[in-house]
């Protein structure tokens, strides 16, 4: 019997798997495709093959060998960061609200905080206490209440513990965040610390951002660090998604009357003078602070500040999806 009359004995399901079938001083080797095929349905699989070959006139042993193609790897998300030439202008809060206004979209989106001396995400999404498992030497998020998975150095560290770290030390560590186990995330947000340096440079350099968005108040200096923070993506060939202004007009809440400590409107003119869109402004208000320590972002709820974030968010998901084209 030749190895034609062999093949023909299989059953079509058990022959629709045969790869290869070798036949030789009465021994045959038989190599199937296993894929999809538990160890059960495998163990199956092979028992019949071997009851059907071994029956063959001629036949005096029958080998058989399992092949199944692999899965390919999850495709890494698409990464935006939120950047600012300086500190305390909102990049966090209105990272973790851009965040959870996507996920509410429907949008499987990540964050990172890659603020490595000053992480604050763990806070403002509500993981505090949370620590990330590890699995194939990369970090497995851990997931919020809203939807967002999130890595941060405040998952790692002891709380207050102060980081005396160099410069290069927090570029891998944010690369370490970046470079993790993230599943079907498709969009992850990296929410950057303030300035131009090492964490900024590791970023351009491994991990390539398909855009940024500026946060900056209306205050002129403000503006002149938010430009810095401008250059440098210009200068990776980053594009600028958008400039978001930040504390623009405070409410009282007693009387109502809107003031504007911060100023209004500048960088809504510098987004003009530039040619970079605005994606608008959010306001000085009570209710974000709180929001933010208490773990639940304004996106989570309705309102004037949560229509800001959503609006905003709105427009990146536009931008995303156009560049997606």
């Amino acid at each position: 019997m030749d190895e034609q009359a062999l093949k023909a004995r299989l059953p079509g399901s058990i022959a629709a798997r045969v790869q290869t079938l070798k036949l030789a001083d009465g021994k045959v080797t038989l190599v199937l495709e296993a894929s999809g095929l538990d160890a059960a349905g495998r163990a199956g699989l092979e028992a019949a093959a071997k009851d059907v070959l071994g029956a063959a006139d001629g036949v005096s042993e029958v080998r058989v060998a399992m092949v199944a193609d692999r899965a390919p790897p999850p495709p890494k998300p698409r990464i935006i960061a939120i950047g600012s030439g300086k500190g305390g202008v909102g990049k966090s809060t209105l990272t973790a609200n851009l965040a959870v206004a996507l996920a509410r979209m429907g949008r499987k989106v990540g964050v990172v905080d890659a603020d490595v001396y000053g992480p604050s995400q763990p806070t403002i999404l509500d993981t505090k206490g949370g620590k990330p498992e590890a699995r194939d030497d990369k970090l497995v998020p851990v997931q919020s209440r809203h939807g967002v998975p999130l890595l941060s150095m405040g998952h790692l560290v002891e709380p207050g513990k102060a980081l005396a770290w160099r410069g290069p030390m927090a570029g891998n560590a944010m690369a370490q965040l970046v470079d993790a186990h993230w599943g079907d995330t498709e969009l992850l947000l990296i929410d950057l610390p303030p300035g131009t340096g090492d964490v900024q440079l590791t970023m351009l350099q491994k991990f390539k951002p398909e855009g940024a968005v500026i946060v900056s108040t209306p205050q002129d200096l403000a503006l002149i660090d938010a430009q810095r923070a401008a250059n440098l993506f210009d200068s990776g060939k980053v594009p600028i998604i958008g400039l978001v202004e930040n504390m623009s007009g405070y409410a009282c809440p007693h009387c109502g009357e809107v003031s504007d400590p911060f100023g209004r409107g500048g960088v809504e003119t510098a987004a003009e003078g530039t040619g970079i869109p605005f994606l608008g402004r959010i306001p000085l208000a009570l209710e974000i602070r709180k929001a933010s320590d208490a773990g639940a972002p304004n996106t989570s709820g309705d309102g004037e500040e949560a229509e800001a974030f959503s609006a905003i968010a709105a427009k990146l998901a536009s931008w995303i999806d156009r560049e997606a084209v």
